[in-house]
């Protein structure tokens, strides 16, 4: 029968599904960190260091 081939095909796409879900949640809060993070410390940089930077 071919039941056991479409469970495993479907629950495959389903896992690939939830992995790249998963990525795109971390890797968007991963950018809005690293863009806070710059702000914050592009605010307390002094002249000599905002120019080598």
């Amino acid at each position: 029968m071919m039941v056991w081939p479409v469970v495993t095909l479907l629950g495959f796409l389903l896992l690939t599904a939830l992995v790249i879900a998963m990525g795109t949640q971390s890797t968007a809060r991963y950018e809005r960190e690293k863009r806070a993070a710059s702000r914050a410390s592009a605010g307390r940089k002094s002249a000599p260091e905002a120019a080598r930077a």
